[in-house]
């Protein structure tokens, strides 16, 4: 049985929960249990903010998946107070960014070998950092480097 704020959550952003022995089509995930362990450890409004960003960003529907579900909520913790000053801005860069195709990458080359919830959100967080985070200055290299 899936949890009445998974369904709430989910339900409220249009995604739709399949059976976990389907392979999701867009705008579907298969993975309610991960939806309410983030409602657990960060609240249901942390977890429409996950939902959200996956619903309503382009190419990013497929990302449904524990991965990404996780990678996300990492995304939106660290930058909550961003978020909350400009979510336009949260939604440009999540709309700019290939993150499907990113995390297809990541499982293709780093299965494996690193945690890939880690990978997709480091991946993002530069995106993300260069909107939000004023430029640092390059540093110059010593010579010989």
């Amino acid at each position: 049985m899936i949890d009445s704020r998974v369904q709430e959550v989910c339900g409220e952003f249009g995604l739709r929960i399949i059976p976990s022995t389907r392979y999701p089509d867009i705008g579907e995930t298969r993975a309610p249990k991960t939806i309410l362990k983030i409602i657990r450890k960060r609240g249901e409004d942390h977890a429409r903010w996950v939902i959200r960003t996956i619903m309503e960003t382009a190419n990013n529907k497929t990302l449904a998946d524990e991965m990404a579900l996780w990678a996300i909520s990492d995304l939106v913790l660290a930058y909550w107070d961003d978020i909350l000053a400009d979510p336009s801005a949260w939604f440009e860069v999540w709309d700019s960014v290939p993150v499907g195709r990113r995390q297809w990458e990541i499982q293709q080359r780093l299965s494996g070998i690193v945690n890939q919830r880690a990978a997709l959100a480091g991946v993002v967080n530069r995106h993300l950092y260069e909107r939000f985070d004023a430029p640092q200055p390059e540093l110059p290299l010593e010579a010989g480097q």
